[in-house]
């Protein structure tokens, strides 16, 4: 009888301790799966898991962080999807040829960010538009009628513009869009992308806008960096120059930039550069290629510390006189942090090649590498907190009644 015990307790014993070990090596499986996406640990310090991650990411992760890109079609397909999973593209832009309905939209949107979301190291996309108002609006028959800043700018008041920025950002992001190419600080009296002439109310109405769209969760962005309201040639066909003097400039084109800059956190907008001329800063290159403009003026002077997108890269303004591979480097080189691309492929795999390989030759210091990354990531963990979005409310939530009553309401024809 007491051998039987004894043989019983051993058993008990050995079972107990067979499903300890089971119980912790699903534990340690479970905490491997979750560790995967967790990057950023919860309990480390905020600059420290910046850090890490860029530690663990490769030269290529870093190349296609700084890079966002348009593609054809309104579903994922085999181009933007080799893009995000081999050459870990930051971000995508949506235009019309991408959207068809707020359903499809969120679909996609979601539909990119797990194809995002199962790469070595996880980082979210930024998914953007140009969604300004007026003639800029994609969708157009779907979403919102959403005025002309020129017309809020004249009609409205400022907290009408940043109703109308709020109700477009819900728009926006119930379809899984988290940054808006908006507003336009360009100073005009007949832009009707455009605010207006006066820098102080450009300031306001901008500011505004900016506030509306970040209580949406989306981020605005200030453009086209340093202005290029005088211009009166389109940059998407050919480039200009601005000729004027810094004063003059800093008074009045720069002035709503440098407000905003100095007002609000940095890290709830990007700025737009331009591919203009700007001679009395720098005689030969654009601004979105020129160091003195964005290293000098925009962070120095202006002390801007959030992220730097260029303007399309496939702008006339540029394309004519810079090779794509020229371009990557020169604006990265120059202080930029997102390097837009918005419509060919090939010319998507030209910019990131030719960066990849001008840092590889030591072109491009990885330093300056580094600091973008660190920007992006830091955008990324701080600022970009839902990325999934619920198709149905989307079609619930974009040009509902109440959205169209209230624009209706402002009365812009008058």
């Amino acid at each position: 009888m007491k051998k039987k015990n004894i043989y019983l307790g051993l058993a008990f014993i050995a079972i107990l301790s067979f499903f300890t070990v089971l119980f912790i090596q699903l534990n340690m499986d479970a905490n491997s799966k979750e560790g995967k996406g967790k990057d950023f640990d919860a309990n480390t310090d905020n600059h420290e898991k910046i850090e890490k991650m860029l530690e663990k990411m490769t030269l290529e992760e870093k190349i296609g962080q700084l890079m966002m890109v348009g593609f054809k079609g309104t579903e994922k397909n085999s181009e933007i999807t080799e893009l995000i999973e081999q050459k870990h593209i930051g971000g995508v832009i949506y235009f019309d040829r991408n959207m068809k309905s707020p359903e499809q939209v969120a679909k996609l949107s979601n539909s990119l960010q797990q194809t995002a979301d199962q790469s070595l190291h996880p980082l979210p996309l930024m998914v953007a538009v140009d969604q300004e108002g007026g003639d800029t609006i994609r969708m157009r028959e779907r979403v919102s009628p959403l005025p002309a800043q020129k017309d809020l700018g004249k009609n409205a008041s400022v907290e009408d513009m940043y109703k109308v920025a709020k109700l477009n950002g819900k728009e926006l992001g119930s379809m899984g869009i988290n940054i808006n190419f908006a507003p336009v600080l360009d100073l005009s009296k007949t832009d009707e992308r455009s605010f207006g002439k006066d820098p102080e109310k450009v300031y306001q109405y901008g500011k505004k806008a900016i506030q509306g769209l970040n209580d949406a969760s989306i981020t605005g962005a200030l453009k086209h960096f340093p202005g290029n309201g005088r211009s009166e040639i389109d940059p998407h066909v050919e480039t200009s120059s601005v000729e004027t003097n810094q004063l003059d400039l800093e008074n009045s084109d720069i002035y709503p930039f440098k407000q905003i800059i100095s007002e609000m956190d940095n890290q709830k907008f990007f700025v737009m550069v331009t591919h203009i001329k700007y001679p009395a800063y720098d005689k030969e290159k654009p601004a979105s290629l020129s160091k003195v403009i964005i290293e000098d003026l925009l962070r120095g002077k202006l002390k801007y510390e959030g992220l730097v997108v260029t303007d399309d890269l496939e702008m006339g303004a540029v394309n004519k006189y810079f090779s794509y591979e020229e371009m990557g480097k020169q604006a990265i080189l120059a202080g930029a942090d997102l390097l837009l691309v918005c419509h060919e492929y090939s010319h998507e795999l030209e910019v990131y090649n030719g960066l990849l390989e001008a840092v590889k030759a030591g072109e491009v210091p990885i330093d300056r590498i580094n600091e973008s990354v660190k920007r992006v990531l830091t955008y990324k963990f701080y600022t970009m907190k839902q990325t999934k979005a619920d198709p149905d409310q989307a079609e619930k939530v974009v040009k509902s009644p109440e959205s169209i009553k209230y624009i209706e309401s402002l009365n812009l024809d008058k």
